[in-house]
């Protein structure tokens, strides 16, 4: 897989002619997937709505802060994005991302096993292409409000917003 820096780099190039402003993202809330027995039995629980929610916005804050991509308001999609499943609707989320002239297409699902296993996978694609850029995953462990931000925070610290992420390349 290539450097974080050279992802960067492409995804810069991806997304046009050089220019100053930084590149523009949806990052859409994060999805579940459910295969434990306890949501075989009990359903959706509203703590694991409120961790998704709040993944999202903790994505969305730490990005915006980083200076490197301009985050883009995703109200006026988020109803149909939420009435989908992000990750299997055929691009709806490249096509979403376009109607609000973003570059890029973040999204996420939180793949629970149990309440002890979780994985977090965050996805990039180019919302010009809908070609995939990137994909970033982290196991948790342990379903709280605690395991779930440091999971994300993880994902931000060391792929997403890495300090050399972006770093242009020697020739």
């Amino acid at each position: 897989m290539k450097s974080l820096s050279a992802l960067v780099a492409v995804m810069l190039m991806a997304s046009g002619p050089a220019r100053a402003d930084p590149p523009k993202v949806a990052v859409f809330d994060l999805e579940l997937v459910d295969t434990s027995l306890q949501g075989e039995v009990y359903g959706p629980r509203t703590d694991e709505e409120r961790r998704l929610m709040s993944t999202g916005d903790q994505l969305r804050k730490a990005i915006a802060e980083s200076g490197k991509f301009a985050v883009l308001d995703i109200a006026p999609v988020n109803a149909a994005a939420h009435g989908n499943n992000l990750q299997s609707c055929g691009g709806c989320d490249v096509h979403y991302a376009q109607q609000l002239g973003a570059d890029f297409a973040i999204t996420g699902v939180v793949q629970k096993v149990s309440n002890l296993i979780l994985n977090m996978n965050v996805y990039i694609r180019d919302a010009h292409t809908g070609r995939l850029v990137t994909s970033m995953s982290v196991d948790l462990r342990g379903n709280t409000d605690e395991s779930w931000f440091r999971a994300a925070s993880y994902l931000l610290r060391n792929r997403l917003l890495a300090p050399n992420y972006g770093a242009p390349q020697p020739q």
